[in-house]
This record gives structure tokens, sequence and C-alpha cells, in this order.
């Protein structure tokens, strides 16, 4: 059991309430471990495998780990971090985002040994005589409490009624399934206690919570986000995502290691140290981190032949062999620099280009653009480097 807890306690932000984890664990007892991702987008990045890679550590020790597919939830959105209500996202969109999310997951967790469960099963058989007596089990006051809705009152921003009423759904879910664990990231902290006080008020034992850091993307700055264009997704083609994962910085790396890799503390500490006495190359460090990111995400040999494409590209010159991009037949021979660059997935929005451009991090067969209004005019085998680790090679 020792064992197990120092495993899953690795990397993580904390485990409340204090010890109720580990009493869980050492009662033998096959715990209920639950975790529940709303089906917003259609992919998962490597910021959602932080969370996925504790759930396998719970099923890899025998625990019953139940996957829930938040669909009813998705119709309210989850309010956490948003200054704002969220657009409401339809039927269709869900279902659309639903169909990939299996597959991704299975990358991580067994899912022929998981409980994989939609909450609209119980949500959407709620009278409204059930809703009003859910309701009536928690005051208006202990649901603003939570930061993102004070800092809407104080600045005097809507909040919607059906936002009020997300915790509490996620929270129910936990009842339903009489959870005795239930992970999320630590922006996900007050609706996993919800979970807990609305299984105490039915009467049932209340789950223990784990929270795990939030992931920052490849800016170092903010969370990972494919809105924030910062993400790696974990449908990407694996030479891509290993070239991302070289450009992060090195210090950024370290949280790579423990989040994604769980690499412990001391063997961090230790890795730290050779680089600092000139033993280690950060460069060597970052290839092995990057390298074994891409094998547990995607697969050994993809791994193995990314970081040759990387090493050929990058190292040896040899453009050649630069991931070739077929553009659609729309995006034109000749076209304003920031459309080819969101056209090759290079960014999201035109103020990312700007930044880049401007900072000069973007090259076209081999020479610095810093005009961020230039018109790009282009041919089969156009070498676009963006950043000192992202190279397409164009055709059509």
């Amino acid at each position: 059991m020792n064992d197990v807890y120092k495993t899953i306690c690795t990397g993580i932000a904390q485990t409340l309430p204090k010890n109720v984890l580990k009493h869980k664990l050492a009662s033998g007892k096959t715990l209920n471990v639950k975790l529940g991702m709303d089906p917003t987008a259609p992919d998962l990045h490597l910021g959602h495998m932080v969370v996925l890679r504790k759930l396998k550590q719970f099923q890899d020790a025998g625990h019953n780990v139940i996957f829930i597919i938040g669909d009813f939830t998705a119709r309210i959105g989850d309010p956490t971090g948003k200054s704002q209500t969220r657009p409401p996202l339809t039927q269709e969109e869900i279902e659309h985002n639903m169909q990939t999310y299996l597959s991704q997951v299975g990358r991580i967790i067994d899912i022929e040994k998981a409980e994989i469960r939609q909450n609209s099963q119980w949500l959407d058989k709620l009278s409204s005589a059930d809703l009003i007596k859910l309701a009536g089990k928690v005051t208006l006051a202990r649901i603003t409490e939570r930061d993102d809705f004070k800092k809407r009152i104080e600045q005097n921003r809507a909040i919607g009624l059906h936002e009020l009423f997300y915790p509490l759904m996620q929270a129910y879910d936990s009842v339903v399934l009489n959870a005795d664990v239930e992970l999320g990231g630590t922006d996900q902290t007050f609706n996993l206690l919800m979970g807990r006080f609305l299984q105490e008020q039915f009467d049932q034992s209340p789950q223990a919570i784990l929270t795990v850091p939030l992931l920052e993307g490849l800016d170092g700055v903010q969370k990972m986000s494919k809105s924030l264009g910062n993400a790696i997704g974990i449908t990407e083609q694996p030479d891509q995502a290993f070239g991302k994962l070289m450009s992060i910085s090195d210090t950024l790396m370290w949280r790579y290691f423990s989040l994604l890799l769980n690499v412990s503390d001391e063997r961090i500490a230790v890795m730290q140290k050779e680089v600092a006495d000139g033993i280690q190359h950060p460069m060597k460090l970052k290839k092995t981190m990057a390298h074994d990111i891409v094998a547990e995400f995607w697969s050994h040999d993809d791994a193995k032949q990314a970081q040759q494409q990387f090493e050929a590209v990058f190292e040896q010159r040899d453009y050649a062999q630069a991931q070739k991009v077929v553009l659609p037949i729309d995006v034109a021979q000749t076209l304003w620099l920031v459309d080819l660059l969101k056209a090759l997935g290079a960014i999201k929005t035109t103020s990312e280009g700007k930044r880049l451009i401007e900072a000069g991090a973007v090259h076209i067969d081999g020479i610095r653009v810093i005009d961020f209004k230039l018109q790009v005019s282009w041919v089969d085998g156009t070498i676009v480097k963006v950043g000192k680790h992202r190279l397409y090679n164009l055709s059509r």
C-alpha cells in the first residue's frame, strides 16, 4: 500500500482532506475512483494526460476506475476560470466531440477494464422536483464562494442561473457512483469539494480528493489549452509533438518530466545538479524527455522515428526530411504570411502571428521574416520554420 500511495502521490498538488486517501487505500477495499471530462472539444492534449496517468495508476493498483463523459454538464459549461458565461454547445457538437474521446483516453487507461459512463444517464432523469430537492441541499452563499463567481460579482459581470448548477451536477455524479476518490486539476478543487459535501448530505462516506497541477503550455506561462495555441494535441503527428516538446524552455522541461513521466523529485534534483555541474547537457535531457513522452502517449516506434527525423532536420540541416504538409487546394499560392501560418496550424490567432513574426521567429527558406504584412509566394518544397523546432515542408 505504501508503494502505491507513494506512486500515486508523486507529482500531485494535494490530497484533501489530509490522510483520507491514505486511509482509504489502507482499507484494502477496491475503490471507486472517478474522473470526469466534458466533451467541449474533439481532441485531448497533453495537459489532460497528467490526470489520466493518475487514473491509470489507480487502475494498475487494482481499483475500479470510472471515466465520466460529461455530456450533460457540457450543456451547462464549466464556469471554472471563466470571466463570462460560456456559449452553449449544441447536442450535435457534444456528440461529435464525444466520438474521439474514448480512443484517446484508451491510450492511457485500459478501456475494457474501466467503467465508462455518461452523466446524462442519470442527470437527464432528474425531474423538476428532484432538481429543487437537490438545490435545497446547498446555499447560494456556498456556491458563490468560488473565486470565478466572486470576481464576476465584483466586476458586475453576468452569471447565468444555470452556471450555479454546474458544481452541483458534477457533485451529484459522485453521489450516483458512490465515489471513494475523485481526481481533477487544481482548478477543479471547488467542484470536487462540492462532491464530498453532497455525499455527506446523502449519508455516504465522502470521497477523497486528489488534485494534479495544471500543465503549462509551450509558452511556459499559461495552462495548456488549444484555444491559447500553446497545446500539444494527442492526435497530432508524433514528429510534430516531438518538435513542440523540444521547443519548451529548459526550466519547463522539469515540469514535463514530473507531470507527464512521473519522474521523482529526487531523480529530477540529480539531473538538475548534473546540468549545473556540466555533466549533462540540457539538450540531451530534453531529447530524452521528448522521446519518452512520445513513446508513452503514441508508441515506441513513433518516438524513435520522431527523434531520428528531428536530429536529421535540426542537427544535420537535412530539410528534405522535414514533415511534408499538404495544404488544401483553396490555400492560394500567394497569400498573407499570417494566413499561411494559420493554414499550417502553426498559430491560432493573428496577434500570435504578429508576435512571432516581429520577434524574428519565422523563417521562409532560411530567410528570417519580420514584415508582418508580407505576401508570400510559395511552391512545393518551400520550407517554413516557426520558432526553433517547428518546420513545415509545403506541398499541394
